[in-house]
């Protein structure tokens, strides 16, 4: 009697462990499937609708100390050969580079405008073309398709497509200023068409543009618009290798200019620590700029004689160090050749920018840069930007 009862009761014990798990196990599944029916109900079969306009506010802080180490020369370049008692000039400054804010409103799904001003520009003493950066409005088909209308920057050259503080160097190249100058890069009144698509198993974006040319906050002088394009092809996903080019005709006072560029950049992760990459850009244009700020008796020969050319190279070398307030240290080193009349009066500039960072914050959030850019010319212009320069800076850079 007493085995049979012990039976009875292990027998028990085992039925009610059983019911418990199965009891659990349907639990569980009548959760999953609840959990799924509401996710199936809620945002797939009856997605809550989304409230527009939507705002996001962002900008970056740039200020630097900056000290030139060349005789004569102040914190801009320009040489002084002889100034009494030297007071009409510094060789060393603190500077606000840039004090930018930038916000986008989403109007619907597809329109958006985007705003971004750099208070920073307010030191200088004409600001009517300045301060206002980008003013656009952009309407989103689809990847394949957009349309970008107001003050913008012109997809010609990798340069356009991000902003000043992720740059690995100091600043944009020299090239980038001169080409702006001349229309085909900075920023830019007209209008835009983008994109992405892929051909086979290559990523392309491309873009086409025409603008007035003449820089930022400026009506056109006359009825001449630069019409320019770019295309990239993302040849390996591995290595990130992209090669891009650009290309742009245009009129300016009824004379024809043009601008074309050659790009690649690289990624070469070395181990979950160390990095390699690097950007190389070329490019060659007519420097309409200079032509026409000459009176015509001092202009040498034609437009088609002012020919401007660059390039440049830029190898960068990445630590993680993934601290939660030292995320990286970074080594640049900028080489640019910039001659900005090839075929007459050639006096080019070999500009070498050696630059040590430290990111505190991801994605330059936070970011300290010190370093020195140092320019040599064939041949130095006393009393002008046109000379030898060793500038040293130390830059804190913060973004929101």
């Amino acid at each position: 009697m007493r085995t049979l009862t012990l039976n009875n009761s292990l027998k028990m014990k085992l039925l009610v462990g059983a019911g418990l798990i199965c009891s659990t196990i349907s639990f569980a599944q009548e959760v999953e499937n609840d959990t799924i029916k509401v996710f199936e109900d809620k945002i797939i079969l009856n997605p809550e609708p989304q409230k527009y306009p939507q705002f996001k506010v962002g900008g970056v802080f740039q200020t630097r100390y900056l000290d030139n180490f060349k005789k004569g020369v102040d914190i801009d370049g320009q040489h002084h050969s002889s100034t009494p008692e030297k007071t009409t000039y510094s060789n060393n400054s603190f500077d606000i580079k840039r004090m930018r804010v930038s916000m986008n409103a989403k109007i619907t799904e597809n329109l958006e405008v985007t705003t971004l001003v750099n208070f920073a520009d307010f030191k200088n003493k004409d600001v009517s073309t300045r301060v206002l950066e980008n003013a656009y409005a952009k309407y989103t088909v689809n990847r394949y398709f957009q349309i970008t209308v107001g003050q913008f920057r012109p997809l010609f050259g990798m340069e356009e497509t991000y902003p000043v503080d992720i740059v690995k160097s100091i600043d944009y190249s020299n090239s980038y200023y001169l080409f702006g100058n001349n229309g085909w890069m900075s920023f830019q009144v007209g209008a835009a068409i983008t994109g992405s698509v892929d051909l086979g198993k290559v990523p392309m974006s491309y873009g086409f543009s025409v603008t007035n040319g003449n820089g930022k906050n400026k009506s056109d002088s006359d009825d001449g618009k630069h019409y320019s394009s770019r295309f990239l092809f993302n040849l390996d996903k591995k290595h990130n290798l992209n090669v891009g080019v650009s290309g742009g005709i245009g009129e300016v006072q009824k004379e024809n200019v043009y601008a074309v560029g050659v790009e690649a950049t690289a990624k070469f992760p070395i181990n979950d620590r160390w990095c390699l990459d690097f950007q190389t850009e070329a490019k060659q244009g007519t420097n309409h700029d200079a032509f026409f700020k000459l009176e015509a008796d001092k202009r040498l020969g034609k437009l088609d004689n002012y020919i401007m050319k660059s390039f440049y190279i830029l190898p960068n070398i990445r630590y993680e160090v993934g601290k939660k307030h030292f995320q990286a240290i970074e080594f640049a080193c900028r080489y640019e050749y910039l001659d900005a009349e090839s075929k007459l009066n050639s006096n080019a500039r070999q500009s070498l920018t050696p630059m040590f960072s430290l990111e505190f914050l991801k994605n330059y959030g936070a970011r300290i840069q010190i370093g020195m850019q140092i320019d040599n010319f064939k041949e130095n212009i006393e009393n002008s930007k046109t000379y030898n320069s060793n500038l040293a800076f130390v830059q804190l850079q913060c973004r929101f």
